[in-house]
């Protein structure tokens, strides 16, 4: 299945390795291979995952504590629409398309 990033999605990223950057010199790139790891999982069962509003489904990071919001747009496709800490607003970000 094809992933496709919502475009705020580079810069949540962004905050978070230079958050990552901050704390402990390598960390930041622990993260990154975690949320790859993590976005192939989704795409390979994308409907195994927690719905949280209507079509919006969510995975959860296991060694970071951010969440993954994301919905299938078609058969082939799906689209991570955010990348956040999960001690933000539970609904944070889930309009985005």
């Amino acid at each position: 299945m094809k992933i496709e990033y919502h475009p705020a999605i580079e810069r949540e990223l962004r905050e978070i390795i230079d958050y990552y950057n901050e704390c402990s010199p390598g960390l930041s790139n622990e993260f990154l291979n975690e949320f790859e790891c993590q976005a192939l999982k989704i795409a390979a069962m994308p409907y195994g995952w927690t719905v949280v509003n209507g079509d919006v489904r969510r995975a959860l990071m296991r060694r970071f504590p951010y969440v993954i919001y994301f919905r299938v747009v078609n058969a082939d496709t799906l689209r991570v629409t955010v990348v956040k800490h999960q001690r933000r607003h539970p609904k944070r970000g889930l309009g985005r398309k």
